[in-house]
């Protein structure tokens, strides 16, 4: 398992040159150098490389004892450095190759060669760097993801944006037709940029993976701020929509009701499907029994002759697509371990932009990244109402300290001697309320523990009420979601978005604070989640076949109702959890 690595408060490597060590060089060649004696400029270079190779064999001597990856680490780079070293030049290895190397590793290493090479590092250093902030996953990609995510990368540079093929599909679709196979063999699916922050990157996960299975090329549909939030995923082509797209100023009017919506194409038999230059994919939450006909086999194939297929949705609809047979044999090898699909997923597409991995690394450098273990408590409340509510305390502290998460306090007692190995806990909160913190940090500030443990709560922000709107919220909202997948446990809130994303981020199994009914706390307050999957809200209950409403829970083993909301679908890998 890799360690967290200690870093500056901006979590940036340090590269710069001695001060000086030019100005020594310059004063040598002016002087002619050192007509007599030992040169002291080689002198110095010798002792230097004499020290790193000591330095070298000593890591090798902390392998024998420890094969862990630190330690592996430790010697690359102690290697590395000695190669580069040249005592005439007095070169020093820049950051820009550090963290390719640092980056190289790290894929190799921590996500079994996940993401692509190419990328420029400056470019987006959470990718490079965040690495040294999290654990090692425990999951491992299957070879047959890799090998197709490489396929679709090498098939994004072929009909990407401005691209022949895309120009070409473009120019099409503006005359209202369809292109030859011979002209242009690209189809795309487009996403449209729609509801909260976490709703957007769970749907935006669930467009990619429809892209994949399809055979299609995703693009994003920017919105007010995508491009603000996330880093381009891919390294020589963009995923945005163009801003020239020729219906993109259609996007805002688009609903269920819409001439190319395929719901109510069906419904009213209105046009011919293969007449169409593109379809509208209503997928949101009130979409209807037609809209839903999107998750039968039959309906899938009348979208191979579709170019361009527009989704709007609010929902993470990957569970279902595990319910169509066509898809079925490609998931299982994708995902061997179905609970792993948006985990891999979003450590695929979702890394913050470099603005955002500030506010990152300054927060968890200055709060987390000492304490021995980190706690993640993520609290969201769909009371109306001014809180913060007692009974949400009052079940926040139950579920903590039932599930060992966080020690009692003593009542008692003004103080515990500290034992010689006290152990530090950060609790990480995430609410639009900063009154939950108030409350909980006063707790653990006006009383000892029973077990000697010393407890830190923070909070990064508090901003009242959602406002999806506002670019600087989704940043934070963005920077805490990302903070709380970097926790060790995690706890979240029923129904909600922002907390399956850091979950799936983070590889974390939370425990989920059960949705209070009548402003009382549930009892039991939480129950461990049977898997980091999200939930999908609004599954379709219908069998394609039959064409009657069935228990779409209950079809395979691998699909079945949340934790937290009866009626939703996830994926899980283990029966026997359930």
């Amino acid at each position: 398992m890799m360690k967290r690595h200690n870093r500056s408060s901006n979590g940036v490597v340090d590269a710069s040159d001695p001060p000086g060590s030019n100005d020594l060089e310059s004063r040598v060649v002016e002087d002619g150098g050192f007509r007599h004696g030992l040169n002291p400029l080689r002198f110095v270079g010798v002792f230097v490389i004499c020290l790193m190779g000591f330095s070298v064999f000593f890591s090798f001597s902390l392998i024998l004892k420890d094969s862990s990856t630190h330690a592996l680490w430790a010697v690359a780079e102690a290697t590395r450095t000695l190669d580069d070293f040249n005592p005439q030049q007095n070169t020093v290895t820049s950051l820009e190759s550090d963290s390719s190397h640092l980056f190289e590793v790290w894929n190799d290493e921590v996500l079994g060669g996940l993401l692509p090479g190419g990328f420029d590092a400056k470019s987006c250093l959470s990718r490079h760097h965040s690495g040294s902030y999290r654990k090692e996953s425990q999951y491992k990609p299957s070879s047959y993801l890799l090998s197709r995510l490489r396929s679709y990368e090498s098939h994004l540079k072929r009909c990407g944006p401005y691209t022949m093929s895309y120009n070409i599909t473009v120019d099409k679709l503006k005359a209202g037709q369809q292109p030859n196979p011979s002209e242009s063999d690209c189809k795309y699916v487009v996403w449209i940029s729609y509801s909260g922050l976490g709703n957007r990157i769970l749907t935006l996960a669930s467009a990619f993976l429809y892209a994949l299975l399809t055979n299609r090329v995703l693009l994003v549909d920017r919105g007010t701020d995508m491009a603000d939030l996330f880093c381009e995923p891919f390294p020589e082509m963009s995923w945005f929509l163009p801003l020239d797209f020729p219906i993109s100023n259609q996007f805002n009017k688009f609903d269920q009701r819409s001439p190319h919506s395929y719901g109510n194409i069906l419904k009213n038999a209105t046009l011919e499907k293969s007449d169409t230059p593109f379809l509208y994919l209503h997928l949101a939450h009130d979409y209807g029994d037609h809209d839903k006909l999107f998750f039968c086999e039959q309906d899938q194939a009348a979208f191979q002759n579709i170019n361009w297929l527009i989704i709007k949705t609010d929902n993470y609809f990957i569970p279902s697509l595990f319910l169509i047979p066509s898809f079925e044999q490609e998931l299982s090898s994708l995902f061997p371990e179905k609970e792993t699909v948006f985990h891999f997923l979003g450590r695929y597409l979702f890394y913050p932009t470099n603005s955002i991995w500030g506010l990152i690394t300054r927060f968890y450098e200055a709060y987390l990244a000492k304490a021995d273990e980190r706690i993640g408590i993520q609290i969201r409340v769909f009371d109306t109402g001014v809180g913060p509510f007692q009974h949400v305390l009052d079940q926040i502290l139950a579920c903590a300290m039932k599930e060992n998460l966080l020690p009692e306090v003593d009542e008692n007692n003004q103080i515990i001697v500290p034992s010689t190995n006290q152990k530090t806990k950060a609790v990480l909160m995430t609410s639009l309320s900063s009154g939950y913190l108030d409350k909980v940090r006063d707790i653990y500030w006006e009383h000892p523990t029973v077990t000697g443990e010393i407890i830190g709560v923070y909070q990064p922000s508090h901003e009242e009420y959602q406002q999806t709107e506002k670019k600087m919220q989704n940043k934070k909202a963005w920077a805490e979601m990302y903070l709380l997948s970097l926790t060790d446990k995690l706890v979240t809130s029923s129904w909600s978005t922002f907390g399956y994303v850091a979950q799936g981020l983070g590889g974390l199994k939370p425990w989920i604070l059960y949705k209070p009914e009548n402003a009382t706390a549930p009892d039991p307050p939480c129950r461990r989640a049977m898997s980091m999957e999200p939930c999908f809200h609004a599954p379709p209950f219908y069998d394609c076949k039959k064409k009657t409403g069935i228990d779409t829970g209950a079809v395979v083993p691998h699909v079945r109702h949340c934790e937290d909301m009866s009626w939703g679908l996830k994926l899980v890998d283990h029966v026997s959890d359930l």
